[in-house]
């Protein structure tokens, strides 16, 4: 006789009791340690205990690799007075639960694997488990810790200067069921030095005020391999909607979009898509977000619907992009870029681009009806570790362009001046410098000349800027990254003097994050 046969009648007949109460489904599909497990419990049991268990199925099939089924519907559980009648079926929820095979007992004993089990692939219950764990241990973590310190001498002889430390933390999953992935960030910024009269650096918020915000919780839909949809608040990166991250933390923005990216690989070309609607923003200094309308200046709620491409093949690229709010402004935007090599170390770039912006509907951003446009053209050597660039831009006589919500994009756009007032034409000359003897460090300089721009008080302005900055390559202080950028502007106004902006930028990103 069996060890299991002399244990007593006792726990034979709870373990009867067991397979008849519950159903042999439960019994037959469970894994080896949930029939462990019953039997366990049922020899503890004792005579004449009542015993219950609970068999549940799912409604569907896992989003992946797994051919449609028909939808299962679950047991209920009798108690030992109804054994011999069971109570009709009702469908469950549950997708972690295994379908019911069969009404049908099994001989096999415990610890068992009958042959025809062997081999086999792993049940959808365990598949399931799989991809949670795959997606939560598939999880990315970004840490990155800055300080800033910013001292600008402004041309009426104010001053505005603070130093503040803080930086971000955040994380995004791996895609569960091969589908959605979610992500957070939070930012802070506090005050190391920052005196109540020197405000307006935008390292903190108005007042000298520190902040602390979850400026990113998102999730991240994949579609396709190339197709993705994204819902919730994140940073985005377009020319007139983007993170212009040039203080301790960038913007960000409450939206819903789609974007695509075909091809691109073994020298194919490259497509590049994206649709959606931006209805609220979070400033780079600000815990708060806001419409974007509110933004851009105008008292009212709306949104901005935007959409755009951009082709690639080899050398060659042509994006577009558009951007349209209900009774605030349109903005169209396009670039091309065309690169030759001359040689292994040599080659030129050009590039052109063009803005368009028009007020629409009710004219609510500035109460009346306006237009602007700006064009602009750049060319570059890459000469070995050196660039060598020169730019033009040349902006309408009507109005100045406006970037309500990103840093702006015009070639001649640099640290303090966008050099896009109306009737303003610019140009600019740049060189920089990666040094081959000290890895991670690099330079560069630029000088860029605006003429008189329209309106009798406004004047011609020039800006001069240098940067030096060292990234630490592989190594002890890996993830290290400082800069340094100075930049003087002057204009033809005789009753003001030059401003001076200063800025000293310490980052860390903890090796990895």
């Amino acid at each position: 006789m069996p060890r299991e046969s002399r244990s007593g009648m006792p726990a034979l007949a709870a373990s009867i009791a067991l397979i008849l109460g519950s159903g042999m489904a439960a019994a037959q599909d469970a894994p080896p340690t949930a029939r462990r497990k019953s039997a366990e419990t049922a020899a503890g049991a004792g005579a004449g205990a009542t015993v219950a268990a609970a068999a549940t199925v799912p409604a569907t099939v896992a989003a992946q690799g797994n051919p449609a089924e028909e939808p299962v519907e679950e047991k209920s559980e009798p108690d030992d007075s109804a054994a011999a009648d069971p109570a009709p079926v009702e469908e469950s929820g549950d997708d972690d639960a295994e379908p019911v095979q069969s009404q049908t007992p099994t001989s096999t004993e415990q610890g068992q694997t009958p042959m025809s089990e062997a081999f086999g692939p792993p049940s959808r219950r365990e598949m399931i488990r799989q991809q949670r764990k795959a997606a939560l241990e598939a999880t990315k973590y970004n840490i990155h810790l800055r300080t800033f310190y910013l001292d600008r001498d402004k041309f009426d002889d104010s001053q505005s200067e603070a130093w503040a430390a803080g930086g971000w933390v955040g994380l995004k999953t791996g895609y569960f069921r091969n589908r959605l992935a979610l992500g957070a960030t939070g930012y802070l910024s506090m005050p190391v030095y920052a005196p109540d009269d020197k405000d307006g650096t935008l390292l903190l918020q108005p007042g000298q005020d520190g902040y602390a915000v979850i400026g990113e919780i998102y999730g991240d839909f994949r579609i396709t391999d190339q197709v993705h949809a994204n819902l919730g608040r994140k940073g985005y990166d377009t020319p007139y909607i983007n993170r212009n991250d040039v203080r301790m933390s960038p913007n960000t923005f409450e939206a819903y979009s789609i974007t695509g990216l075909h091809g691109g690989q073994d020298g194919a070309a490259e497509w590049r898509w994206g649709v959606g609607y931006f209805d609220k923003i979070k400033e780079r200094n600000s815990d708060e977000f806001v419409s974007m309308s509110e933004d851009a200046g105008a008292d009212v709620d709306r949104g901005v619907y935007a959409f755009g491409g951009n082709y690639k093949k080899g050398d060659f690229s042509l994006g577009a992009v558009n951007y349209y709010s209900d009774d605030i402004i349109n903005i169209f935007y396009t670039e091309a870029r065309y690169a030759v090599p001359l040689s292994e170390k040599t080659r030129l770039q050009f590039a052109a681009q063009y803005t368009d912006q028009q007020s629409t509907g009710d004219d609510l951003l500035n109460g009346s009806d306006f237009s602007a446009d700006q064009y602009g053209l750049k060319g570059e050597l890459g000469w070995g570790p050196a660039l060598f660039s020169v730019a033009w831009t040349s902006t309408g006589n009507e109005t100045a362009t406006q970037s309500p919500w990103s840093g702006y994009p015009g070639y001649t756009s640099v640290q303090v001046e966008d050099f896009n007032r109306a009737g303003e034409d610019a140009w600019m000359l740049r060189a920089a410098y990666n040094f081959q003897g000290v890895p991670g460090l690099s330079t560069y300089a630029l000088y860029v000349n605006g003429n008189d721009p329209e309106g009798d008080t406004t004047y011609a302005k020039e800006e001069f800027d240098f940067n030096l900055q060292w990234a630490a390559p592989a190594g002890t202080w890996q993830g290290l990254a400082l800069r340094f950028r100075y930049a003087v502007v002057d204009q033809d106004d005789p009753g003001s003097s030059n401003l001076n902006d200063l800025r000293l930028i310490v980052d860390y990103v903890p090796p990895g994050f």
